[in-house]
């Protein structure tokens, strides 16, 4: 076996459930990663390491039990896997910052929705992860912590919400991950470090932190650096309804998008692991550049992510699926819909008021902004998303799968949407750029794919498909991203490991 961090997080469950590994052998491993990189690369914000060798002891203890046992109960799917959990998600125990100075850091009492279920999957908690205030933002700098920087170049952003998490993967501090993401959390940051991001259709998983979310945005999904992987912690996040079919029934239902069912395939895999031991059917694929966001940024996709897309496209098309140019027409009444959904949460956040001037100049000017709407403009926003959500799905209908650039730019520097000069840490809330609105343009236009995708509630998937050095880990990666229907979860994972990733 070589370097555990090299095992892939399938290799490393594996290894863990056959004994080859101890939890606290793996534990170990990755803390000691943690402890030499993370002073570089700001991925995470919070290192529970006492508490880590203390639960993956636990884990060894049942694993000898099991073993000696004369009926030894079966191990949790994710027995003693290391993982980390980005800091907007409760652990309990621990202090979960919001990524915020305005806050009074208290640890949670106890697990959030996100945190149990893992728990309850086995996985051992390493700590929290670096994420932008309030997980508004598609990079993540923040004013408590320094910047999450991209493995690949850290001078550039890993991105955001999740941009702590998809550090730490793409840079071998824990196996997988998972993000949460509301208006492409889980795909920009996957897409900006070369990782697989998967963002599940509404209400497949727990949200993990969706407070103050009227339009149900949020939904927890998996970080990974491959699509096993993926479906890996999919199959642990997913829970098993007594009606759901028999596992050798699942692999084969898993090629059609709109199956549901998730019981456990012996083996110690789930219904998308096994999925991905089919191919998909062949799918007729929409290609589309079209964003709701056009009609007040206007953008031009940058050449590297064209050069995605083509490279997308040829690997579908080789693999052989069907692809044809979509136009899809966006509402432009988008844009103000969206943004005010997106950050009506913050509005609520309880802050006491001489804490204000502790928030990023986004936040405050984005809570302000909440503050002094009115609940009918909320509910008018929210009527309107829903016909959107209508009128998008009908669109995309006519294909099987919609495909188009993760990003429109590479990654970007680290305090280029904050327009600070200072790169090589974090700063104070008064030598940050004031400029909220400029900063959320640069940030629409540089992930203009994404937050529709959560507005209709669909599957969708960043694959890492092109690096601009022209070899997998050379220059800076560039990715697709497919977008299903309903149900199509491990249709994605399947596309996905059927062209390499």
């Amino acid at each position: 076996m070589g370097e555990i961090h090299e095992l892939s997080a399938v290799g490393l469950r594996d290894a863990l459930s056959s004994g080859k590994l101890s939890a606290k052998e793996a534990t170990e491993h990755f803390l000691a990663r943690i402890e030499a990189q993370n002073p570089g690369l700001g991925a995470f914000i919070t290192v529970t390491a006492e508490q880590a060798l203390a639960d993956a002891g636990r884990a060894d203890a049942l694993y000898a039990r099991s073993q000696h046992s004369r009926s030894p109960g079966e191990l949790p799917l994710l027995h003693g896997m290391p993982v980390a959990f980005k800091d907007l998600t409760d652990v309990a125990g621990v202090v979960t910052t919001h990524g915020s100075a305005a806050l009074d850091h208290k640890p949670a009492p106890v697990d959030g929705a996100l945190a149990a279920v893992l728990k309850r999957a086995g996985v051992v908690s390493l700590g929290k992860t670096q994420v932008p205030e309030f997980g508004l933002t598609a990079y993540s700098e923040n004013l408590i912590a320094p910047p999450s920087r991209n493995p690949h170049a850290l001078s550039r952003s890993s991105g955001g919400s999740s941009g702590g998490s998809a550090a730490a993967v793409a840079a071998g501090l824990v196996p997988f991950a998972p993000g949460s993401d509301g208006g492409g959390s889980i795909r920009i940051p996957a897409a900006a470090c070369g990782l697989v991001g998967l963002k599940p259709g509404r209400g497949l998983v727990p949200a993990g932190e969706s407070t103050g979310d009227p339009a149900r945005l949020v939904v927890a999904g998996p970080l990974a650096r491959s699509a096993e992987d993926a479906a890996l912690m999919l199959d642990a996040l997913v829970s098993a309804p007594e009606s759901a079919e028999p596992a050798q029934e699942a692999a084969s239902a898993a090629t059609d998008p709109g199956t549901s069912g998730h019981k456990a395939v012996p083996g110690g895999g789930g219904r998308y692991l096994a999925a991905l031991s089919r191919p998909p059917r062949q799918l007729r694929i929409g290609v589309s550049l079209d964003s709701p966001w056009q009609a007040i940024f206007p953008f031009t996709p940058d050449a590297e992510a064209m050069d995605a897309l083509d490279a997308g496209i040829r690997l579908l098309e080789t693999a052989g699926h069907f692809t044809a140019e979509a136009a899809v027409r966006y509402d432009n009444r988008y844009p103000d819909a969206f943004t005010t959904a997106w950050t009506a949460g913050v509005g609520n956040a309880r802050i006491a008021p001489q804490r204000e001037a502790l928030l990023t100049p986004l936040t405050r000017t984005f809570r302000r902004r909440a503050q002094q709407r009115s609940v009918s403009k909320l509910n008018e926003a929210l009527g309107f998303l829903r016909q959107f959500e209508r009128d998008t799905i009908a669109q995309y209908a006519h294909w099987d799968l919609v495909l188009m650039p993760a990003l429109a730019q590479t990654p970007r520097p680290v305090g280029w949407f904050t327009g600070s000069s200072h790169g090589d840490g974090y700063w104070p809330a008064s030598e940050w750029a004031g400029d909220a609105d400029g900063d959320y343009r640069k940030q629409c236009e540089y992930a203009p794919w994404s937050s529709m995708v959560n507005v209709c509630g669909l599957p969708a998937i960043s694959i890492p498909v092109h690096w601009t050095g022209g070899a997998p880990g050379a220059g800076l990666p560039m990715g697709i991203q497919l977008v299903g229907p309903m149900g199509s979860e491990a249709l994605l994972l399947q596309v996905a490991a059927q062209i390499g990733y």
